[in-house]
């Protein structure tokens, strides 16, 4: 088993990061009219859901549990966003498909992780 040391040890962080630069090559894509709007939400979920799972793991069990659940938050703001961008044509199926099946991951992990820390205390 693998000590953990740092947050860069976690793979939802590592695999949360990988998310965070395919957002950010998907949406260099995105129509300049968009850079303030929709761009700009979708890259700040992406960077949310990393930054909340470092954060995190340098806090306690409760805490971390806390922000895991933020980082969730942001990662069903990322799908959300990444979808409708697809819906209105901006940016083509195949890397959306892409985004969110590493999204599925993430999700995957950082819900594993969570359980990890055990039950939560009332």
């Amino acid at each position: 088993m693998t000590t953990v040391r740092t947050y860069r040890d976690l793979i939802a962080w590592q695999r949360a990061m990988d998310l965070a630069c395919d957002v950010y090559h998907l949406t260099a894509g995105l129509p300049r009219d968009e850079m303030y709007g929709l761009t700009r939400q979708i890259r700040e979920a992406a960077v949310s859901i990393v930054s909340n799972i470092a954060e995190g793991q340098a806090r306690g069990t409760r805490e971390f549990r806390h922000f895991l659940n933020i980082a969730l938050g942001s990662l069903q703001e990322l799908e959300t966003q990444i979808t409708l961008a697809q819906r209105l044509g901006l940016t083509p199926k195949a890397g959306i498909d892409d985004v969110l099946e590493t999204g599925a991951e993430v999700g995957r992990l950082m819900r594993g992780l969570s359980a990890s820390l055990g039950p939560p205390r009332a």
